[in-house]
């Protein structure tokens, strides 16, 4: 996604988990909106399309709905979406239009499947490295959270 870039940029969050599962598993649990409230938010909508709605709702603190769009989505090997910001950065990253998106890339290795999540398009400047480092706590936390619900969905 092509945005005006001005002055240096902060660099993406980039986390990486390996899930010993199916990678159809994994890919399902980043689409749809049944495994999607497991480990990400409180609820999701999700239209599997370039384009389409890709809304999680989160119960907080703080409580916040992120209403983004698909932007790329390759079955069982990327999925790309536009990001809406939680109301303390909303102002910094909403407006007009969300100025970040989350990449997400599955990809086999001899462990399992390597998630792959990165979230761009930061800005410059102290606010953008709270809201940045705000991300990289709540993206760090929920993919842990993901390896924990699909291995108990798998193996109880």
């Amino acid at each position: 996604m092509a945005r005006a870039v001005t002055g240096e940029e902060l660099d993406p969050i980039l986390i990486q988990v390996t899930i010993p599962l199916p990678i159809g598993m994994i890919y399902a649990a980043f689409t749809e909106p049944a495994q999607m409230v497991g480990w990400l938010a409180a609820k999701a909508e999700v239209e599997p399309t370039v384009g389409g709605r890709y809304e999680v709702t989160f119960p907080g603190p703080p409580a916040f709905a992120s209403r983004g769009r698909i932007l790329q989505l390759t079955p069982d090997v990327d999925l790309d979406f536009s990001w809406e910001a939680p109301p303390a950065f909303a102002d910094l990253m909403n407006e007009p239009a969300p100025r970040t998106h989350v990449y997400v890339r599955l990809q086999e290795s001899p462990e399992g499947i390597d998630v792959t999540l990165e979230h761009a398009g930061w800005g410059s400047g102290d606010r953008w490295e709270e809201a940045r480092s705000w991300h990289f706590h709540l993206w760090d936390e929920r993919l842990a959270a993901l390896k924990d619900y699909l291995l108990k969905a798998a193996y109880g």
